[in-house]
């Protein structure tokens, strides 16, 4: 599959995969970014997308963006394959859940995308469902 990408700062290298097992390219921080304890900033990642219509782009932390002291804000993000204009830059929602300020340098890998196929579904509300209960969301055990 071909993909489009449009980067804003040429001196930041393109998503990547960086081992030939990566299942992710990894995204760049544009800027230096400061976050302050319990805040949540946007990391601009440099770089507008363009995908095949059926697919979306998944955007989630890379193994080690803990050891930065930030997460996603929003535990993942979806970016629809509509969202590809010329200024639609990829943003990566920083929550720092430290007590210390943080800082991002500008090309710190900080999070990674996927391309994943769509299943879209039609909705059918039922006043019933006809499956056996589990038994309650979360009681399958600990272990």
């Amino acid at each position: 599959m071909k993909i489009k990408i449009k980067r804003f700062d040429k001196d930041i290298p393109l998503p990547e995969y960086k081992t030939d097992g990566a299942v992710a390219l990894d995204m760049y921080s544009r800027e230096t970014v400061t976050i302050q304890p319990k805040e949540v900033k946007l990391i601009p990642l440099n770089v507008a997308i363009e995908i095949p219509e059926g697919y979306f782009v998944l955007l989630a932390g890379r193994s080690s963006t803990y050891k930065l002291g930030i997460t996603c804000a929003n535990g993942l993000g979806v970016g629809d394959h509509d969202y590809c204009g010329d200024n639609d830059e990829y943003m990566f929602p920083a929550l720092n859940y430290t007590n210390e300020e943080v800082t991002i340098e500008k090309g710190t890998r900080c999070c990674q995308i996927l391309i994943l196929p769509v299943a879209r579904v039609d909705v059918k509300e039922v006043e019933k469902m006809e499956n056996k209960d589990r038994g309650g969301f979360g009681t399958t055990g600990k272990k």
